[in-house]
């Protein structure tokens, strides 16, 4: 099977919704995403996620699925001990920490470093993304059994999550293996990016995801629109821009 996950445009956080260009940028992936054959679309309830689906389901004339487990992964407390600020979210410890503290790293013990392991409601939440991502694949025929899957009715559908960059992490840390921390400092996804996740089976039964493409705006460029900036910090301190 295959799995679509797509941040949301670029976002207006205060009123939960799209800006000006991110409504553009919607628009666009519709487009994309119109011409292609979609099985489910899930949704986070977050105004900007719906707002960028939107214009795909109106063009589809298809619904979608709202589920809470796709909003995005925030976590206040989180504390970065080296500028001693609230982090709230995985991705926002600085650099000079982040690169000493091995666990960070590890996929199976990440919850247990110590900016992290006081606050278990982080790794509770963590396992509730797992659980939903789980749900909805053994809906179309995969059980997981370890870190891998079991292909009880293996199948060719598509299935589309609207969501955001943090949960996006989540998802893919669950299904690629990787620590979700190392993912969201990582790796970047601009707004109304795409990643695309497919399954291999190399022995009958036995599934595997494998990730064929990374946050692809290819839909902005085919149409001269510049990727937007959310979710990123500067190239170089002295830019004026997000540090």
């Amino acid at each position: 099977m295959k799995l679509l996950i797509v941040r949301h445009g670029d976002p207006d956080y205060s009123i939960d919704s799209l800006t000006e260009k991110g409504f553009r940028e919607a628009e666009l992936l519709s487009d994309r995403l119109a011409k292609i054959s979609i099985d489910e679309i899930y949704c986070s309830p977050l105004g900007r996620a719906m707002d960028t689906a939107s214009p795909t389901l109106d063009k589809r004339r298809q619904d979608m699925i709202i589920v809470p487990w796709l909003e995005e992964f925030n976590y206040a407390r989180i504390t970065d001990p080296e500028n001693k600020e609230n982090t709230k979210q995985i991705w926002d410890f600085t650099p000079g920490y982040f690169v000493t503290q091995d666990l960070l790293f590890d996929k199976d013990n990440w919850q247990n470093a110590p900016a992290i392991k006081n606050f278990p409601a982080v790794f509770d939440a963590y396992r509730t993304v797992c659980g939903g991502v789980d749900s909805v694949l053994l809906k179309h025929g995969y059980r997981r059994s370890g870190n891998l899957y079991t292909a009880q009715a293996g199948s060719h559908d598509t299935v589309v999550f609207f969501c955001h960059l943090g949960v996006q992490c989540v998802i893919l840390s669950h299904l690629l293996g990787i620590s979700p921390v190392l993912l969201a400092q990582n790796f970047f996804i601009a707004p109304t990016g795409v990643t695309t996740l497919i399954t291999e089976e190399r022995k009958a039964g036995i599934a595997s995801f494998r990730c064929q493409a990374m946050g692809d705006i290819s839909h902005l460029y085919a149409a001269g629109e510049e990727p937007s900036f959310s979710g990123r910090f500067c190239e170089c301190y002295t830019d004026q821009t997000r540090h």
